[in-house]
Formats: structure tokens, sequence, C-alpha cells
């Protein structure tokens, strides 16, 4: 499988992500998107042809595999990994909406001046919310295969012998795995990459609703500041225009009246 096409996607990205979206990508990409292709895929290459039973009965084998590997290991991350890259695709095609936006909206112009978007990758308005979901997203798609691994292979493990007793076998077989302290170090080591991703998912998304909340609490403030400012010129101006008035209107003298001298 050709996965150039996600690690392009994943570069295109990073350009519009946080630092903890940065981190995030070289961690999927470098410990879980690298491993798994330069090392996860020659592990379990041969699962099912190594996976041997203590009996020649026709279709025990087969049917004890599937009962111990419903699901393959590989193919598992394999849909993990192209599931929690797609959010990234949907920021670009929304980042890309807004500079064909830009694009038409600048034709438009005669002068060329003018802007719909002060930056067409700055998140605000609904490309914030739009990379808000994908963190969403991202962080719900690795948690849901987490539970769905520790369903199928309880506590991520395999161990090196399985007992089966599933017809056609005649009694209880066993069944060994092959090399399973090796697949148990691998499946370790990528549900710990993806709980890492988990968290600076989390974190991202703090980050992001923290931000944002600063920021409209500084508007609030400075409108508040604003309305203050308004006011006070307001009541200067009264105050101004009193005084004129009160300095137009004529001026009366008032003459004491006479004292008599005693």
């Amino acid at each position: 499988m050709n996965w150039g096409v996600f690690q392009a996607l994943l570069s295109g990205a990073s350009h519009f992500s946080t630092a903890f979206g940065r981190i995030w990508m070289s961690v999927v990409f470098v410990f879980r998107l690298l491993v798994y292709v330069v090392a996860v895929e020659d592990v379990w290459a041969d699962e099912q042809g190594e996976f041997d039973c203590n009996t020649r009965q026709p279709g025990c084998t087969n049917v004890c595999y599937d009962h111990y590997f419903p699901v393959s290991h590989i193919r598992l991350w394999a849909l993990q990994l192209i599931l929690v890259t797609c959010p990234s695709l949907l920021v670009l095609m929304h980042v890309a909406y807004r500079e064909d936006r830009e694009r038409k909206h600048k034709e438009k112009q005669e002068k060329g001046c003018g802007r719909l978007y002060v930056d067409t990758g700055k998140k605000r308005g609904g490309l914030w919310w739009t990379y808000l979901i994908s963190l969403i997203v991202k962080a719900t798609v690795d948690s849901v295969f987490l539970y769905i691994f520790h369903y199928i292979y309880q506590d991520y493990s395999l161990p090196s012998v399985v007992k089966c007793t599933l017809p056609p076998c005649p009694n209880i077989v066993d069944c060994f795995i092959a090399r399973p302290t090796e697949k148990n170090i691998f499946t370790l080591f990528m549900v710990v990459a993806t709980v890492i991703c988990i968290i600076l998912n989390l974190c991202e998304i703090g980050y992001l609703v923290s931000k944002r909340c600063r920021e409209h609490l500084i508007q609030q403030d400075q409108s508040k500041n604003v309305i203050a400012y308004l006011q006070n010129q307001e009541r200067f101006q009264v105050n101004n225009k009193v005084n004129e008035e009160l300095e137009m209107m004529p001026s009366i003298q008032v003459t004491p009246p006479e004292t008599k001298l005693k």
C-alpha cells in the first residue's frame, strides 16, 4: 500500500496547525505510519501461515485462526490511520474553499482592493469550527480503535498458546501463535503512540477553546472601555453645552441696598 498520499496530506495540514498539531503529525508520521510501513507489516506477514495447531483435522486450523484473529492487527491499524488522517483533509478543503472565494472576490474588484479574509489559513469563523471538529473526530477515532483492540485482544496481548474447541476440531486443540512476544511489543508500541496522539488532540482542543475564551473576554473588556469612553465624552459635551448656554445668558447685576449710617 502506498502511504505517500497520507504523508503529503499531513505535510500540507501542518501549515495550518498549532504547535500541538505539529507534534501530533510528527508522532503519527514517525511513530505510527513509518513504523507500520517499515516493521509492522513484516511482523504480521506470516501470522496465518505460521499459526500451527496440533491436529491434522481439515478446517480446524482455519476455524481456530478466524476465532482468535477475527480482524488482523495490520488491517485494523491501516483503517485507523486512514480514518484518523481524513479530518486533516477536511481542514485543507476548507482552506482551499476560502482561497477560491478570495480569488473570485479579487477578480470582481476593479482596482484589486479589499479582501474577504485577512488570512485564508487563519483559524477564525467557520475554519475554527472545522479545525475543532477535526480534532474531536481524530480523538474519537483513536479512542474507538483502542476499545476495539482491547475488546478483540484482551489487554492488547497475544498468548503463545490458545486452546480451541470449535468444530470441526475433534477435541481440545492447542494452537501456537508465531512470535507472540515480538507482536506484543509492537502492539504495545502502537497503543502507546495512539494514547499520546489522543492526549495531544485533547491538549490542542483545550488550547483552542481557552484562547477563544480569552479573546472573547478581551473583546468584552475593550467594548466596556469604549462604552465608558463614549459616555464620558457625552457627559463632557453636555457639560460644555450647559456652560456655553450659561455664558450666553445676560448677566444680572444686583445692587446692594444703601445702608444708613447711624
